[in-house]
């Protein structure tokens, strides 16, 4: 079982780093203002899709440390994949739509009329 999940852990990184390989190519396009090239589109939708497999990884990793049956998965919170979860926090977080928390938020809209 072990070898299975550090080949998980390790196959996660792979599509991380997948990920932000295509999320760099896709801003240096930007900055060289290809963004309607038929190019740009292709890594976008790359770009969508690693990330939708990250998280969907992510999900099942979670499921299987914190399933509450009684054994004892604390065995398998390595450095690694300790590392895995406090960066998936932070994508969370950057990768939040927070345009739709902002602009539907009571507060944001009291905030703004006092403004």
């Amino acid at each position: 079982m072990t070898n299975v999940y550090t080949f998980y852990i390790y196959f996660i990184v792979v599509v991380k780093i997948l990920f932000v390989c295509l999320a760099i190519t896709h801003l240096y396009l930007k900055l060289k203002h290809r963004t309607d090239s038929e190019l740009d589109q292709k890594i976008i939708q790359y770009k969508e899709k690693m990330e939708f497999v990250f998280v969907a990884l992510m999900a099942c990793l979670l499921i299987f440390l914190f399933n509450p049956r009684p054994d004892d998965r604390a065995k398998y919170l390595t450095k690694e994949t300790k590392l895995i979860l406090y960066l998936f926090g932070f994508v969370l977080l950057i990768t939040a739509k927070w345009g739709v928390f902002v602009k539907e938020s009571l507060f944001f809209k009291r905030f703004k009329s006092v403004i």
